[in-house]
């Protein structure tokens, strides 16, 4: 049920604007209340409760807690609406298990704005149990006995009216407690004059109950209220009455039988976590009324389950609050079985349930005033913040009083208002620690208190507990802030007393900096999942504020050594104008980030964005070198030879870390020549760290050598596995796959399995093509399927912009062609490769298509390869392994 906003109706002059306090769907947290209660009451509907038992187990408290403008006011009222009147539930929520018992909710605003003190708490709970008519006499002979004392000549009816209480609930509790006061003193056969004093009335009752009189059986049974009448009435003594109001209840007949359900709305506002005296008063009401149900609603979870509080507060521990001392569960059934999970933490409202409030809340003609396209926008800016949605609703009539229609750029917006609601119930420690980890996308406690520059952990571990503080427990580091929360401390204008300055937020930026550095270092966890974090973490610092790269150096050496290439996209930069590459920390972002996206992009692109960072010279020596080896390798795999050689042929002159790999590339750049015995030559002078084994195969299979080129790939596989290098054991066990596929079909499924095995968890786009190829190898000769698949293959090594694999797909379908004496097919593969080679690299594949016919081209004069072995013994080889697969071919079933 939605009402008037009165707020948002008085902010515009459209007398056609419909305005609703929107009610987002909120049925799950319904549901918990709803299964909560039904077992409270179950609970006390047992013989054996005792509403006087101080030492059971507590269960009669629900939490929800959330971060600042999540909707816990909004759910807190709805809820008293729900239980009070079942027409004002909700459509959506379903009807509660009870039936006939009567509920009898009361709702206390604890915020600071309602000036609510823990008289007026007492008072409010008192006077909504005035609608059942009666006097509860133990309990209001104490309360008038405490009024008295506290408010000497100041009328009960007249605080009550002052304060707005008469006119939320009537005027019947000043009758009743002078009803009570009389009929006691009729009891006890005091004069009508005594009857009017309470003292008098209050100490003759004590007398009596101390001596078991029959005149006063009926408050006899109440164990603890002479003591209660004989303490000092001060508020310490007034926190204990609510065991009265207990004992009343118990003693109601059955047709007048009652559950008070307290709803206390925030709860965060009762004091800070160093000075409890309201809280503790207030946690005195709940366990001195086990009959009755609590809901509170605040920023935090209630600590009572905590055994470190013992001494701050009465009852403490798992023992006495069961449900409080459970991890947040959303699941109603975990709720209602006996008492666990009964701390919830309210989420972010779904992306349907923010369009659905943004609808809703402005209307004009019954249509939704906000635009479906203007919602999506404020939805996902919002990442499902009620408050954020209703701050936008008044942008939105903001601009609209400008004569202006709101557009998505509007939205674009950070608002104050969400540091103030976040910042207000933090202590000065806390609101240090958020504003450092708002620089992490995640953290840990160690990586919390580094960054934030103190001694001592208390205040980050005070943090943690915080709604808007999330944690993934598989998680590298387990806690994250809310995504809105975080992006809006770290771009909203802060008008706090405590805001930071520039200089403030450099120094929590190298100090985050140096911690995520030290743990990389130091971490006994995986190292490359600790690798690939903390690069993520301090390559964006870094190139946010300008830092020296320090720890990244070395770490992006680390990064390219295993050649596994996870995605480091939360280090990358969407803006690629001209001055975007302004630091080392910008040029090093935008070089891993193309080495990483290189898997995912044509090869065109990658050279581009390494060619841009090799041309800024920012990046120190080192990592230049690197930039300048892989912008060499993104040109030969685009065909373009000679500025690739160019590139390699540097490095390897630098006598840096890459020299032997550029080395290794020139060796790749003979062989694509055709020079074999360069290549071979090389390869055999690099070592295992090298590839040399691998390079020995790639110079082997071109010449129909398959079984020695899968030696050398196995050997290339095992060197990788016992040096843990994950990319080049998948790379050599595809290729080893690629090879056997062209000699043993059954043999090579098998090897294409392991491969397939080794490339999970990888990202190596050319060696999963490799694997394909391998496949369509193994299948050579079958059926015109192979064709289909390869046209398909085709297509995405185009979007990858590989030029050599596309010429390794034309020659594995040349074999196919072979072997079902499909000759057109060849002669068209045949004329692709040529088109494909045209620059002179690979140009021996299509001497190689023909040695698989074992036929000349009349036209071709050849390629000028250097065969190792001379050109018959491998025309001779290629063409045997034709022969070979066509017998196998008709000896299969």
């Amino acid at each position: 049920m939605a009402g008037r906003d009165l707020r948002t109706l008085f902010s515009t002059n459209d007398r056609g604007l419909t305005t609703a306090e929107a009610f987002t769907n909120r049925h799950t947290q319904w549901d918990l209340v709803a299964a909560a209660l039904a077992g409270h009451l179950r609970h006390t509907a047992n013989p054996a409760f005792d509403a006087e038992d101080l030492e059971a187990p507590r269960n009669n408290v629900l939490v929800f807690h959330g971060v600042g403008g999540i909707g816990k006011t909004t759910l807190s009222r709805k809820l008293e609406a729900a239980l009070a009147d079942a027409g004002h539930r909700p459509a959506q929520w379903g009807a509660p298990a009870w039936s006939g018992e009567r509920i009898l909710p009361v709702r206390i605003d604890l915020a600071r704005s309602a000036n609510t003190d823990f008289e007026r708490v007492v008072l409010t709970i008192r006077l909504a149990l005035a609608q059942l008519g009666r006097p509860l006499p133990a309990f209001d002979l104490a309360l008038r006995r405490y009024w008295e004392h506290h408010h000497p000549g100041e009328p009960l009816e007249e605080y009550l009216r002052r304060g707005g209480l008469a006119s939320r609930f009537g005027k019947a509790l000043p009758q009743q407690m002078q009803s009570a006061l009389g009929d006691v003193a009729q009891a006890l056969l005091l004069p009508g004059t005594v009857g009017t004093a309470v003292g008098q009335v209050t100490g003759s009752l004590v007398r009596a109950l101390r001596e078991r009189r029959q005149s006063v059986r009926a408050l006899a049974g109440c164990a603890r209220l002479a003591d209660l009448l004989e303490a000092e009435p001060d508020l310490d003594a007034l926190s204990f009455y609510p065991h009265l109001l207990a004992w009343e209840l118990a003693q109601l007949p059955a047709d007048k039988a009652v559950t008070p359900v307290i709803l206390l709305d925030a709860f965060e506002e009762t004091g800070d976590r160093t000075h409890r005296d309201l809280e503790r008063l207030l946690q005195r009401v709940v366990w001195l009324m086990p009959n009755a149900f609590f809901v509170v609603t605040g920023r935090s979870r209630v600590q009572w389950a905590d055994q470190a509080l013992q001494g701050q507060l009465d009852w403490t521990g798992p023992t006495a609050w069961p449900g409080l001392a459970a991890h947040d569960l959303p699941h109603a059934r975990t709720t209602a079985a006996g008492g666990r999970g009964r701390q919830i933490l309210i989420g972010d409202f779904s992306p349907e349930d923010c369009d659905d409030y943004l609808a809703r809340r402005l209307s004009s003609a019954g249509q939704p005033l906000i635009g479906e396209e203007l919602r999506e926008v404020i939805t996902a800016r919002s990442h499902g913040l009620p408050l954020y949605l209703d701050l936008s609703v008044m942008r939105f009539l903001e601009i609209r009083r400008t004569g202006r229609t709101p557009e998505p750029a509007d939205f674009d917006h950070d608002f104050p208002a969400l540091i103030a609601r976040t910042l207000s119930d933090l202590t000065p420690d806390e609101r240090h620690v958020l504003r450092s980890v708002s620089l992490l996308d995640a953290f840990d406690l160690a990586l919390a208190t580094q960054a934030a520059g103190t001694t001592h952990d208390a205040p980050a571990l005070r943090l943690l507990e915080r709604p808007f503080v999330h944690q993934n427990p598989f998680g590298l580091w387990p806690f994250h802030l809310h995504a809105l929360i975080r992006s809006t401390l770290r771009t909203a204008d802060d008008a706090s007393d405590d805001r930071w300055s520039p200089r403030d937020w450099q120094q929590a930026a190298e100090r985050a900096f140096a911690a995520l550095g030290e743990q990389w270092t130091t971490s006994t966890a995986p190292g490359r999942m600790v690798l690939i974090g903390c690069l993520r973490q301090g390559l964006t610092l870094a190139r946010d504020f300008r830092l020296d790269l320090g720890w990244l150096t070395q770490a992006a050496w680390t990064y390219v050594s295993d050649s596994v290439w996870e995605p480091l996209t939360a280090a990358a930069r969407n803006d690629r104008s001209e001055n975007h590459l302004e630091t080392a920390a910008d040029a090093l972002v935008e070089m891993l980030s193309a080495l990483a996206r290189r898997q995912h992009e044509h090869r065109e692109r990658t050279a581009d964005r390494l060619t841009a960072v090799v041309d800024t010279g920012r990046l120190p020596d080192e990592l230049h070198e690197m930039a300048v080896y892989y912008l060499a390798k993104a040109q030969r795999d685009l065909g373009r030879s000679a500025a690739s050689q160019h590139g390699m042929q540097l490095v390897a002159d630098g006598g840096g870390r890459l020299a032997p790999a550029a080395r290794r590339g020139l060796a790749h750049l003979a062989r694509f020549a055709g020079d074999f015995p360069t290549a071979l030559a090389a390869a055999r002078a690099l070592g295992w760290a090298r590839r040399h084994h691998r390079i020995e195969g790639d110079v082997w299979w071109p010449h129909g050598d398959m079984d020695r080129a899968a030696a050398a790939y196995e050997a290339a596989r095992t060197e990788a596995d016992e040096h843990g290098v994950a990319g080049e054991q998948a790379t050599s066990q595809a290729q080893r796959a690629f090879v056997l596929a062209f000699t043993d079909p059954v043999r090579a499924a098998d090897e294409l399995d392991l491969a397939e095995q080794l490339l999970s968890g990888l990202d190596l786009r050319a060696t999963t093509l490799t694997t394909q190829i391998a496949a369509l190898a193994r299948d050579a000769g079958t059926t015109a399927e192979v064709e289909d698949r390869a046209h398909a293959l085709r297509t995405e090594i185009n979007v990858a912009g590989l030029a050599s694999v596309e010429a390794t797909l034309e020659l594995a379908l040349c074999f196919h062609h072979t072997v079902r004496e499909d000759h057109e097919g060849l002669a068209a593969s045949i004329d692709r490769l040529r088109e494909l080679t045209s620059s002179g690299d690979y140009a021996y594949y299509t001497d190689i298509a023909h040695f698989m016919a074992d036929r000349h081209s009349p036209t071709d004069p050849g390629s000028p390869a250097q065969w190792l072995d001379g050109e018959h013994a491998t025309r001779t080889r290629w063409h045997s392994l034709v022969t070979a697969r066509r017998e196998h071919l008709r000896a299969t079933p």
